[in-house]
């Protein structure tokens, strides 16, 4: 159970910068916790910031995890002092026990209701402080102190004995399974929908793969029965309106096909002719201008073009990939989500990935346009190595440390990650990163195959702030669940290989 204690304490507040300065200064300071991070932002869009360690979700870190929070017009140095006393003179024997996160001033929005729950919960908590009256998720009990030596209360709340809260031993459970495991959970479940779109797909395919490592036949029946109506001709594969996200869909006839299905290749081929077609060089007749493209048309050309007589798909999907790289990457190797969506947006570094790495994958090594697109997808993963979070998730946008931690896009850039460093793009440096990211990922899946935290459908937005506000997710989801089922599966494979030798 969460312990929840209450220390008062009382001085002038200080200015934001002023407290912000002193945050990264103790953070510099040698030992625990040592990485500014934030908890979510305010309405000038400041980040909450935030002082953390990377052993939320280590199974083998046996220490208790406390949290400490600054109450809004407390003193805002009383967490910082805290933080330093830790860090420098609380006794050895308490730091053995302990770990120590903190928020030194929790400066949320009145109408933000979500962001210190979020961050309080996957901090995997054993013990709550609170210096100051301040809302805190209503699982934790309330255990009031009044002190006015704030360090002398504080260890004296570490001193008692302490069992591991249930939620922290929750997280550590999710953590501990096995990649397949997590997959062979997600593959029956989703998609729950199934229709022509790259969400069902992409569990179909990452279904199909789970079926021949897991050897269950039920998995392989699953897909054909939810896919047998297009199969048949029973049902159109798109109506008078085609999107590319539609287009995207038919990735999964190509699997099937290459797995001797011949009613599935006209229908690949009626999805990669849509997905080749364009408007002018590089701009497909039928997407948006958004990364999300830079997927759904590749996904589907990446496959066709693999095949002997198809190579102009390669070709097709080639141009697409460095005609949207030339608009939409950043000077730091990431990517905004749209010429009018100016935010590195989680999802959208995603699909800007996982197109990357479906042409690459398929792609012959003298293809005139590999080594260019080896450089693009580089510097990317390169930028969004630079930018995870202190638990290993990804952001919902990937250089705001205040925007949410996002399902999806941790996903899908493990995987794109876990897939370079498996087939020689990446050298073993990268690793580390994906072993957090998986266990930040796992920590968000559910016993049950639900999900937490997967940024709704979003479309290219004006602001930054568009991209901060969007909804989450909590529960059933098919984007969710087939992303982390894709991630699942590259994790396994990646399991499987050895450290691979200097990138090619």
């Amino acid at each position: 159970m969460i312990a929840m204690a209450s220390l008062v304490a009382s001085a002038l507040l200080a200015a934001a910068p002023a407290i912000d300065a002193e945050i990264r200064a103790v953070a510099a300071l040698a030992g625990e916790p040592r990485i500014v991070s934030a908890a979510g932002v305010t309405r000038d869009e400041a980040s909450i910031l935030t002082i953390e360690n990377t052993t939320a979700f280590d199974p083998a870190d046996t220490r208790r995890r406390v949290v400490l929070i600054g109450a809004p017009g407390t003193d805002d140095r009383a967490v910082v002092d805290v933080v330093r006393w830790f860090k420098t003179r609380a006794p050895r024997a308490v730091r053995q026990r302990w770990t120590l996160s903190a928020l030194p001033v929790a400066r949320f929005e009145p109408a933000d209701t979500q962001s210190l729950s979020r961050w309080i919960t996957f901090q995997a908590p054993d013990l709550i402080v609170t210096v100051g009256s301040i809302p805190v998720p209503p699982s934790a009990p309330v255990e009031s102190v009044a002190a006015t030596n704030i360090a002398a209360a504080f260890q004296k709340l570490l001193a008692a004995p302490r069992e591991r809260s249930a939620l922290h031993a929750a997280l550590v459970s999710r953590v501990q399974r096995e990649p397949i495991a997590i997959a062979r959970l997600l593959a029956p479940r989703y998609p729950e929908a199934p229709g022509i779109s790259y969400i069902p797909a992409v569990a179909w395919a990452q279904t199909l793969r789970v079926a021949e490592i897991a050897g269950d036949e039920s998995l392989r029946e699953k897909v054909h029965r939810q896919t047998r109506p297009w199969l048949t001709g029973e049902q159109k594969l798109f109506g008078d309106r085609v999107q590319l996200t539609a287009v995207a869909g038919t990735l999964i006839f190509a699997d099937l096909a290459a797995a001797g299905n011949a009613a599935a290749a006209p229908l690949l081929d009626e999805g990669a002719a849509l997905a080749a077609a364009e408007k002018a060089p590089a701009v497909p007749e039928y997407g948006q201008g958004w990364t999300d493209d830079m997927f759904m048309a590749t996904a589907v050309l990446a496959r066709s073009g693999a095949r002997p007589g198809h190579e102009r798909d390669l070709d097709v999907a080639a141009r697409l990939l460095t005609g949207y790289s030339a608009r939409l990457q950043q000077s730091s190797g990431l990517f905004n989500h749209a010429a009018n969506g100016p935010a590195a947006w989680g999802r959208g570094n995603g699909f800007a990935a996982l197109g990357l790495v479906e042409a690459l994958t398929r792609m012959p090594a003298a293809h005139a346009a590999r080594a260019k697109l080896l450089e693009i997808y580089r510097r990317q993963m390169a930028a969004v190595k630079a930018q995870q979070a202190p638990d290993g998730m990804w952001r919902q946008i990937i250089d705001e440390p205040g925007a949410y931690r996002e399902e999806t896009a941790t996903a899908m850039l493990m995987s794109a990650m876990a897939r370079g460093v498996r087939l020689g793009w990446l050298d073993a440096s990268y690793r580390p990163a994906i072993e957090r990211a998986w266990r930040g990922l796992a920590a968000h899946v559910a016993d049950d195959g639900t999900l937490v935290d997967v940024c709704s459908g979003t479309g290219a937005g004006p602001t930054r702030r568009y991209y901060f506000d969007r909804p989450a997710v909590t529960g059933a989801d098919d984007r969710g669940g087939a992303m982390a089922l894709l991630a699942a599966v590259e994790m396994y494979e990646l399991g499987k290989t050895s450290p691979a030798p200097a990138p090619r």
